[in-house]
Parts: C-alpha cells; structure tokens; sequence
C-alpha cells in the first residue's frame, strides 16, 4: 500500500512548475494550525447574526483537534511520506508532527461541513478550499493520499458532529 501511495505522490509531482510551487505553498499555509478557521470562527462569533454558526464551527475545530492532534496521530504515529523518500526537495519546513490523519485537511473540512449546513451560499467556497488546501499536502510531499482522506473524513464527521450538539442544544433551549 505505501508503494502505491508513493506512486501517487509521484504522479503529482510530475505536474509541479514553479508557479502552482508558488500557490501550493501559500494555499497549504492557510491552514497552518487552523489559523484561517480559527479567525473566521471568532468572526462569525463576533456578530449577532452568525453567533451559533460561529459556535459550531468552534465545536468542529475543537472535536477536530482533539481526535486528531491528541488521539489518533500519536497513536497511529506514521512517519511522512518525505521520510520514506529523502530524495524529495521539500518547498516548506519539514513538519514535526506524524502524517495519519492530515491535521490540514481535518480542520479545512470541519469548517466546511460545519459553516457549509448553515450559510449554504459559503458552502461550495468553504469546500473548495478544503480540497484545495487537502491537495496541497499531497503537492507538497507531506502526507500520503489515505492520510488526506481520512483527514477530510474525521473533519467532515466532526463538523456533522458539532451540527448535531448545537442543533440538540438549541432545540432543548426552546423548550
């Protein structure tokens, strides 16, 4: 299987030229230690209007970054796929952490499920940069193929799971 996924990555690697180097590098920062969705939370929080939005996104990014950065990351503990090919001329810092799941797309796709169930004109923005942004890891040589799919997948599920929480929450609220 990791032979397969190293041919994946090669494969993508062949289709680099220096500006899309350029725009991987910059979209794959957007989702350093979910910053982008960290701002954008607080901003939906800031207003009235988006208040429980920005409460579900929160929820999203804190179940995702409890069951990916402290759980299943430390438990799988798989080595990037860099590690396995010195041979490859990183664009970026060498990440320090574990590859299983992909921490950028987990949260990149936590905030899309989550903000995509309620501001349904944000949702194919916040999706499209998630893939974006999931793509880029791939580019980039820091995660193999099944660590970006299963890091949309936790996200995804736990965006749905924020969803769930508020949406119990609201409605015991009311009565």
């Amino acid at each position: 299987m990791v032979n397969f996924e190293l041919a994946i990555l090669d494969v993508i690697q062949s289709i680099r030229f220096p500006a899309l180097d350029f725009v991987m590098k910059y979209v794959t920062h957007l989702g350093d230690a979910g910053l982008l969705f960290i701002v954008l939370t607080l901003l939906l929080l800031s207003f009235k209007k988006t208040r429980v939005y920005g409460a579900v996104c929160a929820t999203a990014l804190i179940l995702d970054f409890l069951s990916v950065n402290l759980i299943i990351k430390p438990l799988v503990a798989r080595e990037r796929p860099f590690v396995l090919r010195p041979d490859i001329v990183l664009l970026v810092a060498r990440p320090l952490d574990y590859s299983f799941p992909s921490g950028h797309a987990a949260a990149s796709f936590a905030f899309a499920s989550a903000v995509g169930a309620y501001g349904k004109k944000y949702r194919p923005w916040a999706y499209a940069l998630a893939v974006i942004i999931a793509f880029s890891r791939l580019y980039l040589y820091l995660h193999f193929a099944s660590d970006v799919l299963a890091g949309a997948a936790i996200g995804f599920l736990c965006g749905y799971a924020a969803r769930l929480i508020w949406r119990r929450s609201l409605n015991k609220a009311k009565r």
